[in-house]
């Protein structure tokens, strides 16, 4: 995204904080009000300036926004910031629904209205029945609080105000005031009704709407979730929004996870986002998320968790490019505790990947996202999760059991010491099939100085037949300590193995179909018997 000028660099006033100016009459408070901080893609208040109260324009100090409001839409820095936001809307934003040849044109349900400047025309604590998107013009949201009036937001061209309370049943947060004479389309609550069935993108489209909604700054004052109040935007996935929030009584920080409106209308989806809630309250582990309470509000439902600063594995990988062995080991049994804790409770947790471990910077691990969690043996098939981290049998529409899991955290293990998937076929269709019928590669052929404690718990983790896997999350665990005691004794962990050397002396233009028996040879020796097969070409 193109950095975008703040009004003290535009209008070059040298009033904010380090500027030519400060001296003689201090920094203007735009400059300075961090709570309006990302408005219009602003710093501070920066592209904002005029809902600011004792901005510095014109060499004098201006009044509330309310009185300066005029002079402030006669500026050219506000002229400015209105034609870049509008453009930028109308490429990116609700236009792009309602314009001729979308899936389901809501053109002939809406009603042209025009809106003169300064007139209120959505209240604070009203349940709106009409949704407004704006073809020209702008206007302010303010939210009311003991008296005080306080902007909190500036809409224009492409935008659209009053969805929320449409989408979710829930009263206004704020008031809506039009700042310069608008031209807008109503749409009325009887016709929004019908958009999840006649335009499911559409619908998919408001969830970022109400996710908007709690990621604002500044004091609005309709981010509340039970007894917590939302603040930031953590990520967003498609099926969910975690947010950071703050428990009102206690102050203590949560995560709180909110499922898209979009899915919240499917029972499968909602039944899931349910099952993640009530598998971890019954979970107590340190190497497992806690899950504090689950809240049922805005049309959707909200999982609130513990709050883990950290970061997820999976970006630790990226950032480090790959993890040190021995750190890799002890994420691997911090793991497989939680594994086996949950395994002892009869849960299989379908989705382990780097993505779903979250470290701290005490390198404490905490696995995450039981949404697909279900009691072994389940026979209901489901090929969710990532596909990279599937094992073999689930592919084959087999049920999962601890077996896969161990099977994922095989191919999370190479992946924290070799930084790389060992199967990373862009086609699904290829990827399947190499998981399927290919040897799992040694993580020595890409990264020097693996233990080999490391490397045989990727090989046996990964075997193709489930059968000659660790059965059990605690049989894993058990093993790399027995593995850590053998190295210690000297003999390093290793499973007794015999080797042996086949030397085939071929014609040179029969290489490639030697080549091709050659690997259907190793992958059904591979497959039967397990082992490695190594070729060295001469």
């Amino acid at each position: 995204m193109t950095e975008k000028d703040n009004c003290w660099e535009y209008m070059k006033c040298g009033k904010e904080p380090g500027g030519a100016n400060v001296t003689e009459s201090g920094v203007c408070p735009a400059a300075l009000d961090t709570s309006n901080d990302g408005v219009n893609s602003g710093r501070c208040a920066g592209r904002f300036c005029w809902a600011v109260a004792g901005t510095m324009c014109g060499g004098a100090i201006q009044e509330s926004f309310a009185e300066k409001r005029k002079s402030c839409l006669k500026c050219i820095f506000y002229k400015k910031v209105r034609a870049e936001e509008g453009s930028m809307n109308i490429r990116t934003k609700f236009l792009r629904f309602v314009q001729p040849g979308s899936q389901f044109s809501l053109m002939n349900n809406l009603v042209r209205k025009r809106i003169k400047q300064g007139e209120r025309f959505i209240f604070q604590g009203e349940t709106a029945e009409t949704a407004y998107i704006i073809q020209r013009g702008a206007c302010m949201e303010l939210v009311e609080k003991q008296g005080a009036v306080y902007p909190v937001g500036h809409r224009g061209e492409g935008d659209v105000v009053g969805m929320i309370s449409l989408v979710t049943g829930e009263p206004m947060g704020y008031h809506v005031e039009s700042e310069t004479d608008m031209e807008v389309w109503c749409l009325q609550k009887q016709d929004f009704e019908r958009i999840p069935e006649k335009d499911p993108d559409l619908f998919e489209f408001l969830t970022e709407i109400v996710a908007d909604r709690f990621d604002r700054k500044g004091p609005i004052a309709n981010r509340i979730i039970g007894k917590y109040m939302i603040t930031d935007i953590i990520g967003s996935g498609g099926y969910s929004i975690v947010y950071k929030g703050v428990h009102f009584e206690l102050g203590r920080p949560v995560a709180v996870k909110m499922m898209r409106h979009h899915l919240s209308m499917r029972h499968e989806f909602m039944e899931n986002f349910e099952n993640e809630a009530k598998v971890i309250a019954g979970l107590d582990h340190e190497n497992i998320i806690h899950v504090f309470d689950i809240e049922s509000r805005y049309k959707t439902l909200f999982i609130v968790y513990e709050y883990l600063p950290g970061e997820s594995l999976d970006r630790m990988i990226k950032r480090l490019k790959a993890i040190p062995p021995d750190l890799a080991e002890t994420y691997l049994r911090q793991i497989l505790s939680a594994m086996d804790y949950a395994g002892g409770k009869g849960l299989v947790h379908r989705d382990i990947n780097p993505s779903n471990v979250i470290v701290s910077q005490d390198d404490r691990i905490k696995l995450i996202d039981f949404g697909l969690a279900c009691p072994e043996g389940t026979d209901d098939f489901h090929m969710g999760g990532n596909f990279y981290y599937l094992a073999p049998e689930l592919i084959d529409g087999e049920p999962a059991d601890f077996r896969s899991d161990i099977y994922s955290l095989g191919v999370t293990a190479f992946q924290m010491v070799t930084g790389r998937l060992p199967f990373a076929e862009k086609d699904m269709t290829e990827l399947m099939r190499t998981i399927r019928e290919e040897s799992f590669p040694d993580p020595a052929d890409f990264v020097d100085k693996v233990p080999e404690r490391i490397r045989c718990f990727m090989e046996k983790a990964c075997r193709k037949n489930p059968e000659e896997r660790f059965q059990t999350p605690g049989r894993a665990k058990e093993w790399l300590k027995e593995s850590m005691s053998g190295l210690k004794n000297g003999s390093g962990g290793r499973e007794e193995k015999n080797a042996h050397t086949v030397i085939f002396e071929i014609a040179p233009e029969k290489e490639k179909e030697f080549c091709a028996l050659l690997e259907e040879f190793t992958r059904k020796i591979t497959n039967r018997l397990g082992g490695r097969t190594r070729i060295q070409n001469r």
